[in-house]
């Protein structure tokens, strides 16, 4: 496809999608971008984008609602249009920056959350830990990361250590056309309009004109503390809200545990109240292949006012 015929197909997708807005505000000391669809009034639903990803990812997703909602997407610190600090991130920061949202957007009432990946590892443990502020949860292709070793840990943090002296690569193309390409490289399901949207729409434009990812390339830097799948998996025993967990058919979850079915058993097993729908012929990011399927489970899982 073209340059001039994928950025022509980008602009139909875009003349039929619902339009979002975003407001900036300080989160803990950081300027917090947060996109908004719908009406401030509709029913709220807060979606919290993954790893490497932005508020602008959910498009899809919305425009597949049928009841009017108000969706609250945050972009994470070192994310989209929010702050970026150019120097490592410490996970738990992302559980304060959530309590603190969750406190401005809706003090007074516990919260319905979406979360896909790294969002829904953020809000799944932030349930189980403050289960009073969740009324509801859906995760999205998310079920924990692998079990580590400790063998692993001197390494992990001898590697974090040496990339404190690198300045980070920021992967860059030429133009937007190219990185749309890129994404349909790593995802071929993505239809030519939706890669052009996602290109300029989850990017950041450089000075000299090249194109890059919205994330901070700070985020690639592993934690120099292991994950303990068994602390997570004791945050999740505390949930008290019903979870709607949808895992791809072709996504993370599926290839993580391939050879582990009973470990994919066991996790689940943790949720006390917990529907499990498979989103079909969809990889990782099932809010961009299968929306209509995504938005069909969540809407006949969240109550509304």
């Amino acid at each position: 496809m073209t340059q001039a015929r994928r950025v022509a197909a980008g602009l139909a997708i875009i003349g039929r999608m619902k339009a979002s807005h975003c407001e900036q505000l300080d989160i803990r000391g950081l300027r917090y971008n947060v996109r908004h669809w719908g009406a401030a009034d509709a029913p709220a639903v807060f979606f919290l984008h993954g790893w490497m990803d932005s508020s602008a990812t959910f498009q899809f997703l919305v425009d597949a609602l049928a009841h009017d909602w108000h969706v609250i997407a945050p972009d994470w610190r070192g994310y989209g249009a929010s702050e970026w600090l150019g120097r490592p991130y410490w996970f738990p920061d992302y559980y304060g920056d959530l309590d603190a949202l969750l406190a401005h957007y809706s003090p007074d009432r516990p919260a319905r959350i979406v979360g896909h990946s790294m969002g829904a590892a953020i809000s799944s443990t932030y349930a189980g830990v403050r289960p009073e502020r969740v009324a509801q949860l859906v995760m999205m292709d998310f079920l924990g990361l692998s079990t580590t070793n400790d063998t692993d840990a001197p390494g992990q943090l001898a590697g974090w250590l040496d990339n404190l002296r690198k300045e980070q690569p920021v992967r860059c193309y030429p133009d937007h056309d190219t990185f749309a390409r890129r994404l349909q490289l790593a995802n071929p399901r993505l239809s030519d309009a939706r890669a052009a949207f996602l290109a300029r729409n989850v990017s950041r434009t450089l000075a000299d004109g090249r194109v890059t990812m919205a994330g901070d390339p700070w985020h690639k830097v592993a934690s120099p503390v292991r994950y303990q799948a068994g602390d997570v998996m004791a945050s999740w025993r505390g949930i008290r809200a019903p979870v709607l967990m949808l895992l791809a058919d072709k996504g993370y979850v599926a290839e993580r545990f391939a050879d582990a079915p009973a470990e994919i058993e066991r996790r689940l097993a943790c949720f006390a109240d917990m529907r499990r729908v498979t989103i079909t012929e969809s990889g990782h990011n099932l809010q961009h292949d299968q929306p209509e399927q995504v938005a069909a489970a969540i809407e006949g899982f969240l109550a509304r006012d």
